[in-house]
């Protein structure tokens, strides 16, 4: 079947990250045809007068829209796509030149109703942005579960590089209100559905993440407290690695109890870790610094989702309390 390819990409004031993306799009070595489809999420910065510069060179269309979500404009953008395949992207990515090659390729020999790529850190990334994409996806930090050669069937694609075929958006109807966590909620769906989701190897996008401390923690944070609802909502996707973050937290504060109380010998195995964190960043990144800052990033990754994993759980599993009156900030109206 011929593929006429839909980029949906939600935007909320980022105007130079859709600059920087669109001008990946311009270097893509694809010789088909393809659409942007941008969606301005209610900004008050907007991206129009980028697009415009673009306008001529690639084939964009643009949307302008209330505030409702990321999910909700992904929903927008694909029912007013062109296209028979779409590819959802975070506007904080960018293409290597052979990424829709690659897909197009892959599809042609082994066709999935939905698929999902890796992130990476592009070279001229901070070492602070680095950082954070080696502890999201490293096998050490999160072992592997954001895309790997093994993940093949009933992986959980996530909305910044996941593609999905319009029967399969169709059926399903798209991303709900809740965010984060709308990626592995359709994920789920679409399994449900009948269809089958897999882990698109070497189609990958540079992913900048968030810039700060402070952004990625929030960001963390919201996802532990979103993943015990999913789990209430998909019960054959629970799995027990979700409770490794709080269990590293628990470990963290034993360790330091019982070195503080008996001896420092109990520190031992958490500073082997630690080591192993900062010598397969720093070799990885070509950088003792950012192993550094990747140790920070372990810390802030794990606590941050750790203890709001915790929260969610006591609240939502244990006091089976409503989840949307809970945690309204994970919802969307």
């Amino acid at each position: 079947m011929q593929r006429y390819f839909s980029f949906i990409i939600p935007v909320y004031n980022r105007p130079q990250e859709v600059e920087e993306l669109l001008e990946s799009f311009a270097k893509l070595d694809f010789h088909g045809d393809f659409e942007i489809v941008l969606v301005e999420d209610g900004s008050t910065e907007t991206s129009e007068s980028i697009v415009k510069q673009y306008s001529d060179t690639l084939s964009i269309s643009y949307y302008f829209k209330q505030n409702s979500g990321p999910g909700d404009s992904r929903n927008f953008g694909m029912k007013h796509a062109k296209g028979n395949y779409f590819i959802i992207l975070d506007s904080d990515c960018l293409l290597p030149p052979q990424y829709l090659k690659t897909v197009d390729s892959f599809l042609n020999k082994s066709f999935y109703h939905c698929f999902g790529g890796a992130d990476a850190a592009h070279e001229s990334f901070s070492p602070l942005q680095k950082a954070i994409n080696y502890t999201m996806t490293s096998f050490f930090t999160t072992g592997g579960i954001r895309g790997s050669k093994t993940s093949i069937n009933r992986f959980e694609p996530r909305s910044f590089n996941m593609g999905i075929s319009k029967e399969a958006f169709n059926k399903t109807g798209g991303y709900a209100k809740i965010h984060p966590g709308e990626d592995p909620d359709l994920s789920q769906r679409i399994l449900k559905a009948g269809y089958t989701t897999t882990f698109l190897p070497n189609a990958f996008v540079f992913h900048k993440r968030r810039i700060s401390w402070k952004k990625f923690y929030t960001q963390v944070k919201k996802f532990g407290l979103v993943r015990p609802i999913l789990n209430q909502w998909h019960p054959s996707a629970a799995k027990i690695t979700f409770w490794f973050p709080t269990l590293f937290v628990i470990f963290v504060v034993c360790s330091l109890l019982l070195s503080l109380f008996f001896n420092p010998i109990f520190l031992i195995p958490l500073l082997l870790y630690l080591i192993l964190i900062l010598l397969d960043s720093s070799l990885k990144n070509k950088s003792i610094y950012i192993g550094f800052l990747s140790i920070a990033a372990v810390f802030v990754q794990f606590f941050g989702y750790g203890l709001a994993f915790l929260k969610s759980t006591f609240f939502i599993n244990l006091l089976k309390k409503d989840p949307q009156k809970q945690f309204p900030s994970l919802f969307f109206s």
